[in-house]
C-alpha cells in the first residue's frame, strides 16, 4: 500500500515518491545525509530527476540543503508536533466534513465504507511498523481525496507526512495502537454515513489524541 496512490507520471515524480517514502518511513533517518549517487543507483534514474525530487522535498520540509555540505533529512523535533497539530486540528475536521457531504463524489465516499470494514478486520498485532504506517497513511489520504478539494488535499498530505515521521519515531514506545486504528473505523463510517458533524468531531479528537499520545512517551 504505497503512500502515494496516484501513478507516477515522470522519472522525477517517481524519484520524488520513492525518496519521500524513505524519509517518511525513516529509512533515511532524521538528520542523516542524503546520498544522491546511492539514490540514483537504487532508483535507476538519472541525477537530474533525483535533484528535482530533492528540491520538492525541501519545500515539503523533509530535507534541508546546505551549501558545500550537501542535503540532509530534516530533524524530527517534538517542537514541530505542536506546529503540525495546530494545522491538522483545523484542517482534518474540514476534510472529514466535506468528505461526508460527498464533496469528492459518491464513489469515493463508498470507497471509504469499504476501507472502514477492511480496517475493522485488521490484525494489528500481526502487522509490521511499516505496514501499520502505510495503512494509516492510506486512510488519511483516502479521506483527503474524498474531500474534493485538491489544495486542501495537498496541504494535508504534506502535514500528515510530517506527523507520520514523528509517529514512526515513537511508535515502539506507544501503547494502545489498536485504539488508534479503531478510531479510523469510526471516522470512516461516519463519513460513509454522510454524518458531517460526527466526522468532523471524530477527526478533531483523532488529531488531539495523537498529539497527547506522542507527548506521553517523550
Amino acid at each position: 500500500m504505497p503512500a502515494q496512490e496516484s501513478p507516477p507520471t515522470s522519472l522525477a515524480e517517481r524519484a520524488y515518491g520513492a525518496i519521500q517514502d524513505k524519509l517518511i518511513m525513516l529509512e533515511i533517518p532524521p538528520m542523516a545525509p542524503v546520498d544522491e549517487l546511492a539514490l540514483v543507483e537504487a532508483l535507476e534514474v538519472g541525477r537530474t530527476p533525483v535533484r528535482e525530487a530533492l528540491k520538492r522535498l525541501e519545500v515539503d520540509r523533509l530535507v534541508v540543503s546546505y551549501p558545500r555540505r550537501g542535503t540532509f533529512a530534516t530533524a524530527v523535533d517534538i517542537t514541530d508536533l505542536a506546529y503540525v497539530s495546530e494545522i491538522r486540528v483545523a484542517l482534518e475536521p474540514l476534510a472529514a466534513r466535506r468528505a461526508a457531504e460527498g464533496a469528492g463524489g459518491a464513489s469515493l465516499r463508498e470507497g471509504l465504507a469499504e476501507l472502514a470494514e477492511a480496517t475493522a478486520g485488521l490484525d494489528v498485532a500481526a502487522l509490521s511498523r511499516d505496514e501499520l504506517m502505510r495503512w494509516d497513511m492510506r486512510v488519511h489520504r483516502s479521506i483527503y481525496r474524498a474531500a474534493g478539494n485538491p489544495h486542501l488535499e495537498d496541504t494535508l498530505v504534506r502535514y500528515d507526512n510530517l506527523a507520520t515521521r514523528i509517529f514512526c519515531l515513537f511508535l515502539d514506545r506507544m501503547p494502545g495502537f489498536d485504539r488508534h486504528v479503531g478510531e479510523h473505523v469510526g471516522l470512516l463510517r461516519a463519513i460513509a454515513d454522510g454524518d458531517g458533524e460526527l466526522a468532523a468531531t471524530l477527526a478533531h479528537e483523532h488529531v488531539v489524541g495523537f498529539e497527547k499520545a506522542i507527548r506521553a512517551v517523550t
